[in-house]
């Protein structure tokens, strides 16, 4: 059988068969599973199509899998604190996860901690990149969304404090879940909250577009990918369809059925925690706490398949399938760095391990203690000062002086000689 063209995942809060596991969207039957832990909701993600990441439900770690490789013991990645949400920019440069209200930014070529972001109030619930990782948004429990410019996060100037594109304010109650469409900064994103409302914002102006109403709260949210429909998922295990081709130009709507395509997907016994939709937009994809997770035929309304889990689904993504997922022999192109735990691993002690070496590359990212190099041009000062001394001093002192401060000058360009080479060794080895 031929490799398919997309793949589901899901996982769900026991971990007992398995922390994730891989369908076929079409039959549901199983591909592969992936071993050890459970992954909390909004914290599944893949990276560069190589790895799969799963934050691990109330521990302070990511869970790292190859994604080829189903028999392995999984790697971890140690974290500052409990991962509320997690995900991989889709060009697979950089990861972001929220821990408490904080969302923090590494790297995945170094593994370093690029930033960390404090504007949210409360926990940070959801994180979503754009389709072109030019930008991603964020949705807390302090009822804020926020639309963040990944270049003014990544900034040369430490000194400057990041702060959001827009900050979406227009929700009385924690958010749930965040959707970001097609087309980059000109990108619509959708916004699920507790208030029991749905809202559609521009990436670029960060204006609301359209705001609908429903009877309980809504807990998920996805796009169609031609952005013809928006499906939310309901507290009472309902799925709404929003036709967004409506004639109606009201920006503040009620849900109702009706023929235009607003429509009721009935199935799912309890509280429906995440939703996905195929490349094509003819099947939908759904998990819930009662423990299910449902393909539907978008066009009929009709469950095609149903998979039983053994705890509350937490997350379920349709995604295309990876190029190596079904290769036994492929492996990751770069090796999974360690990730740093502070903004400057060298001065606390978060370094590459024993023995090993933190190479900070770039002015901005040089340390208040200066370079070999730089000491060793402060050395030189120093000895020409006491040098030009030497007329009004004691002059067999100032010889000695000026002899060991010769000899200390000589040892660090040669310790800085050294390093220079061992550092174009390790940015030129081949992977």
């Amino acid at each position: 059988m031929s490799a398919p063209v997309e793949v589901v995942l899901s996982t769900d809060s026991a971990g007992q068969l398995f922390n994730c596991a891989v369908f076929d969207p079409h039959s549901g039957s199983e591909f592969l599973s992936y071993r050890g832990g459970n992954t909390s909701s909004r914290s599944l993600t893949v990276l560069n199509g190589e790895y799969i990441l799963g934050a691990q439900l109330g521990k302070n770690f990511i869970n790292v899998w190859e994604i080829q490789r189903k028999d392995q013991l999984q790697q971890k990645i140690v974290c500052p604190g409990i991962v509320t949400c997690l995900c991989a920019s889709p060009d697979g440069l950089y990861v972001l996860a929220g821990i408490a209200e904080a969302i923090y930014l590494w790297e995945m070529s170094t593994g370093n901690l690029l930033a960390i972001l404090s504007r949210h109030y409360q926990d940070v619930s959801c994180i979503c990149f754009t389709d072109d990782s030019s930008h991603f948004v964020s949705g807390g429990k302090d009822n804020l969304a926020l639309i963040w410019n990944l270049s003014s996060v990544v900034q040369l100037d430490s000194s400057r404090t990041p702060e959001p594109r827009h900050i979406l304010s227009r929700h009385s109650l924690p958010i749930t879940d965040i959707h970001c469409g097609l087309m980059g900064p000109q990108a619509r994103v959708a916004t699920a909250s507790l208030d029991q409302t749905v809202k559609v914002w521009e990436v670029s102006s960060g204006e609301m577009l359209l705001s609908v109403l429903f009877d309980v709260g809504i807990m998920s949210v996805t796009f169609d990918p031609c952005e013809y429909f928006l499906f939310c998922g309901g507290s009472d295990g309902n799925i709404f369809q929003v036709s967004l081709c409506s004639t109606s130009l009201s920006r503040d709507k009620t849900f109702q059925t009706d023929s235009d395509g607003n429509q009721v997907f009935k199935g799912h016994r309890n509280l429906v925690t995440c939703l996905s939709v195929s490349m094509d937009g003819t099947l939908l994809l759904s998990g819930s706490n009662d423990e299910t997770v449902r393909m539907w035929d978008v066009q009929s309304k009709q469950c095609i398949w149903s998979i039983n889990h053994k705890g509350p689904v937490t997350n379920a993504v349709i995604i295309p399938a990876p190029a190596n997922m079904f290769l036994a022999d492929s492996h990751p192109s770069v090796p999974l760095p360690r990730f740093s735990r502070h903004l400057n691993p060298s001065e606390q002690g978060d370094g590459t391990g024993p023995g090993g070496m933190c190479l900070r590359l770039g002015a901005d990212t040089q340390g208040l203690e200066g370079t070999y190099l730089e000491k060793a041009d402060e050395l030189y000062s120093l000895m020409c000062a006491v040098t030009d001394k030497s007329v009004f001093g004691d002059g067999e002192n100032t010889k000695v002086r000026v002899s060991e401060l010769e000899e200390e000058v000589k040892t660090l360009k040669k310790i800085n000689k050294d390093l220079y080479e061992f550092s174009t060794q390790l940015l030129t080895k081949p992977s």
